[in-house]
């Protein structure tokens, strides 16, 4: 199992992280199925947030973790909060910070979580806000560690003036074919792609410059939400290497597009979504993959980019 200690937060934590947004459409014992099949394939951290089926993502997993025979201190639970859909809000204010965190614990039947994130930004957040919930938040030992979610340099920047806290963490969107956060450099200055467009102030270098863990989402995906690129006819260069490249390590598809991920050095943990056990089996078989960099580089050019 390849682990990372994350500078000022968890240790020996897991270069891949289950994600638990679908485990709501599951029943208690195929939830603990999940949650145990992702332990045995040597995943120790679990990422929630408040608006993952409106709370009920936290709630499943709280009935469905009795029936795995994990123990709650060999594991890091993660979640998220900020989203408020039933408002149609972004929320980072203090009584909402504290009272979303009071509701994860007691969805998900613990007394703290190892970390939390600012699930996006709310552009009107008062980061002396962000600053007093924090501190009430690790007082009480709630959270043990903080981080933030799709959230820009200038931002973090600006949360830090106040937050004493170390951010640990920036959740961000990364997968060969959604890889605008290392697009820009390689083409920058470059008026004939729109590869060369910045469009998050560099965050990939920001977090690497600060020892922020980047946690890519949606690994696999096209776009935010539009399906996986696996076997998507779409990508027939693609897929043809990953295929190549599975057949190469005797592994699935699946993992070759989570080890293109860890290969990077910036040491970052993938966060994948299935909650298919056999999935989740063949997804961190990434572990034991070995890119080189030709092969990186290969299937970043076969997902549609090109070298200026």
């Amino acid at each position: 199992m390849k682990t990372l200690n994350i500078v000022n937060g968890p240790q020996k934590a897991s270069r891949i992280v289950q994600g638990c947004m679908r485990i709501p459409d599951l029943t208690k014992e195929a939830a603990a199925e999940v949650i145990r099949a992702a332990y045995d394939c040597g995943i120790n951290f679990y990422d929630h947030a408040t608006c993952y089926g409106n709370g009920a993502a936290e709630s499943k997993f709280a009935e469905a973790f009795p029936l795995t025979g994990i123990k709650r201190e060999d594991i890091f639970i993660q979640s998220k909060c900020g989203l408020c859909f039933e408002r149609n809000e972004f929320d980072w204010t203090k009584e909402n910070i504290l009272s979303s965190v009071d509701d994860s614990l007691r969805r998900l039947n613990i007394d703290y979580l190892d970390s939390l994130l600012l699930h996006r930004p709310d552009v009107l957040f008062d980061p002396e806000e962000v600053a007093e919930a924090f501190d009430i938040l690790e007082e009480s030992g709630k959270v043990r560690f903080f981080g933030v979610s799709n959230v820009v340099p200038m931002q973090m920047e600006l949360l830090k003036k106040y937050v004493k806290q170390p951010l640990v963490i920036n959740q961000l969107q990364l997968s060969l074919e959604q890889s605008q956060l290392i697009d820009q450099d390689l083409y920058m200055n470059n008026k004939t792609t729109e590869y060369s467009v910045n469009r998050d102030g560099n965050a990939f270098d920001y977090c690497r410059l600060n020892d922020v863990t980047i946690q890519a989402w949606s690994p696999l995906q096209v776009g935010m939400f539009q399906g996986t690129f696996i076997d998507n006819p779409d990508f027939p260069e693609l897929n043809k290497t990953l295929g190549e490249l599975a057949e190469r390590e005797n592994v699935s598809k699946s993992a070759i597009a989570i080890a293109w991920i860890l290969r990077h050095p910036a040491k970052m943990q993938a966060i994948i979504g299935t909650m298919n056990p056999a999935h989740i089996k063949e997804m961190c078989a990434a572990y034991d993959v070995t890119l080189s960099h030709h092969d990186w580089y290969a299937l970043y050019l076969s997902a549609g980019k090109f070298l200026p």
